[in-house]
Formats: structure tokens, sequence, C-alpha cells
């Protein structure tokens, strides 16, 4: 049974970002990806220094992926691109959704086969958003439909299970997933949080097949057992929680995204760490990230 210590928290950066989002745990280089949403921009924090640096990439940015020694992929507001994370450059990939302006792209990440699924969100709050597998051949692939606000997503340890967040919805799914092929299948709700104040965000697993999901407007990071249930309830005293990932040098820290976007000032004096970097210790070990594969597409 592990054992999970409230007062572990720590504020690492005080960014006082917009919309901080995304992090990403590169494990080659002992370091912290994570995005502001609106401020169009992606921050490299080293915990060893406490040093963060960022690269203005020129457009909203929902989710990013590690796409080799010093490249990212990154889902931009209608787009795919590359960042050149020496150079600081950007590079399209394929555009996508320009017909629907209500939309932007939100959170992704990539499987065990190196493919990124990115979803997408739609501000008017219609049932138009959409998740996309982006594979390592450059084809692009629709893999769920009718969404409002596809947000975090996953797999199981034993890659049998995909989970995938409708935060408008207040609903985190599970599927059926085949790694071979990245097909899903056999939709169920998995946490249905209907009637509560906040909502579920960007969410990490771990190595347990334990769901972490940051709740938006909750202020806390909830940790969901194998049948969805709540078992432990990290509390961080800032209203918008966004998302999270374990990284450290045995994915044993969890990283925690907060936003600042909305709030009063009166919210932002009795919160006024919204929008930093927060890391969690505990002895729960958390999964491998995994990049884009490269090796069919340069």
């Amino acid at each position: 049974m592990c054992q999970i210590v409230q007062n572990q928290l720590k504020n690492v950066l005080n960014a006082r970002a917009r919309l901080g989002e995304g992090p990403v745990w590169d494990a080659n280089k002992q370091l912290l990806y994570w995005v502001d949403i609106y401020n169009y921009r992606v921050h490299q924090f080293h915990p060893a220094s406490g040093k963060n640096v960022f690269f203005d990439v020129g457009d909203v940015v929902g989710a990013i992926a590690v796409a080799g020694k010093n490249r990212l992929i990154m889902a931009l507001r209608h787009n795919l691109a590359f960042l050149d994370t020496q150079k600081g450059t950007v590079t399209p990939i394929v555009e996508i959704e320009t017909d629907l302006p209500d939309n932007r792209f939100n959170d992704g990440k990539c499987d065990i086969q190196g493919r990124f699924w990115f979803g997408s969100m739609s501000a008017s709050g219609k049932e138009q958003a959409s998740l996309y597998r982006y594979d390592c051949d450059g084809s692009l692939h629709v893999m769920e439909t009718g969404l409002t606000v596809s947000n975090g997503l996953g797999w199981s340890p034993e890659q049998k299970t995909f989970y995938l967040t409708d935060s408008a919805k207040q609903k985190i799914y599970a599927y059926d997933f085949d790694a071979v092929t990245g097909n899903i299948s056999n939709r169920r709700i998995f946490v249905d949080l209907t009637g509560e104040s906040f909502y579920p965000d960007g969410l990490t697993i771990d190595s347990q097949g334990y769901i972490w999901s940051a709740m938006w407007n909750g202020g806390c990071v909830i940790r969901f057992n194998h049948k969805g249930q709540e078992v432990f309830r990290l509390q961080l005293g800032v209203p918008l929680v966004t998302s999270c990932t374990f990284g450290g040098e045995h994915l044993q820290v969890l990283y925690i995204t907060t936003a600042s976007i909305g709030l009063s000032q009166g919210e932002i004096d009795k919160s006024f760490e919204s929008g930093d970097l927060f890391a969690f210790n505990t002895d729960v070990t958390g999964l491998p990230i995994h990049e884009f594969n490269l090796s069919k597409k340069a």
C-alpha cells in the first residue's frame, strides 16, 4: 500500500502563467516541458537548477510531445508543427479543422508506438470537437467525434485501456485499446463528476494503473482507482488546476500545472500562486513518457 503525504507539495516555479498546461517529462534530459497556451509559449524547466526558459511559438499551443533529441511536436490552434528546441524555429506539418473557427487544439500525448494523439475543443460549447491520431508515416486519423472539450488522455500500464476526458461533460471515458493497430472501441464512462462544481482536466496514470486527474475550478488533483473511485485528493490552494505528469529520476515526482486566466483580482489575491508550477513528491511511480516515433518520418 503506497503512502502519499499531503505536505510534500511544493511550488517549484513562480510562473504566473495564464493557462499553464500539458507537462511532459523528458527522461533523457531530466527536464520538464510545459505550455502556457494563450501566451503562445513552450516552457523548459530544469528541476535541478530551478531555471526555466521558454520559446514563443507564435500561436495558441495546446499540447506537446518529445519528438527526438532537440525537437517537440506541437498541437497549435489549427495545425501540427515541430519546434526545434535549439534554434526555437517552428516548422508546420499539417492544418486541421480550419473550417471550425471556434475550435482549437487542446491536450495530447504519444502512445507506446510513438503515435501522437491530440484533441480539439469547442469554444462555443457545441459537440463539434474531435480526437485525432497522427501516425509516424504522416497519416492522420479521426478517432472520436461529438466531443466538447477533448482533454486528459492516457493508457493503462498493460496497454489495453485508453482513457479520454471530456471536461465540459465532466466525464472521463475508458475504451478498449489495441496497441498494435491503435484502434479504440467500446467507450464507457469511467468517472462521472456530473453535478460537481469542478471539471476534470489533464491526467496522468501511475504504474499501478491509477489515474491522477487535475480538477479545473476544483483546486485539486484526484487519484482514482481501477473502478473509477476516488482514493486520494491533493489540495493545491489555487482553483484552476490543469494537468499533471510524473517526472524526476525515478518518476516519483508529480508535476502539476495551474492557470490564472479569468480570475478576478480578488480571487488572485486569495490564491496568488495561480499559474505557478507545483511538484508533489510521493513513492508512487509514474509510467514512462513515449516520444513521437521519427523512424518513418524525418
